[in-house]
């Protein structure tokens, strides 16, 4: 299956504020704070940063032409990691290396130090970001739990 990114810019905000709705849903098992309102709506994604600001950058993820996905990326000065604030990858697509694949493209598209987080309890995420970045960095990157986050899990490497 071929994978790509698609950066994009504000007329295509709607798009990714629907499959925010999906991401917000999935991430609800974990966070017992994320809930629909009277509408049955999650809150909006604030995208304003990323169409004002030139270090955010929004990408849907693409499986054949098809979304099955996005991420939202903070690019950082030199000494300042990169990180990936949102990263969200379709059920149906999961478990075909789309996720992984589209997560190398970053890590690849914006050189540099990179930090990585997972909250507490997402063992899903935890388990997937280990083996893009072990793969990604041939095993030299770094892990640590932030005690000041509730024990997040935290990678850091150079890309």
């Amino acid at each position: 299956m071929r994978v790509s990114l698609k950066e994009i810019d504000q007329t295509e905000e709607t798009t990714i504020q629907h499959l925010y709705q999906l991401y917000q849903y999935e991430f609800s098992k974990y966070v017992s704070s994320l809930a629909v309102d009277s509408q049955g709506k999650f809150k909006l994604a604030d995208m304003r940063k990323y169409w004002s600001d030139g270090k955010y950058h929004a990408f849907l993820i693409l499986a054949n032409d098809k979304i099955a996905g996005f991420a939202m990326i903070r690019e950082e000065e030199k000494n300042m990691p990169n990180f990936v604030e949102q990263f969200f990858v379709l059920q149906y697509f999961s478990g075909q290396g789309i996720g992984k694949a589209a997560a190398k493209q970053i890590f690849s598209k914006f050189s540099g130090n990179w930090q990585v987080l997972q909250i507490k309890n997402n063992y899903p995420a935890q388990a997937f970001w280990r083996s893009v970045i072990t793969d990604f960095t041939n095993n030299h990157f770094e892990e640590r739990y932030d005690p000041d986050d509730d024990r997040s899990s935290i990678q850091e490497f150079r890309s």
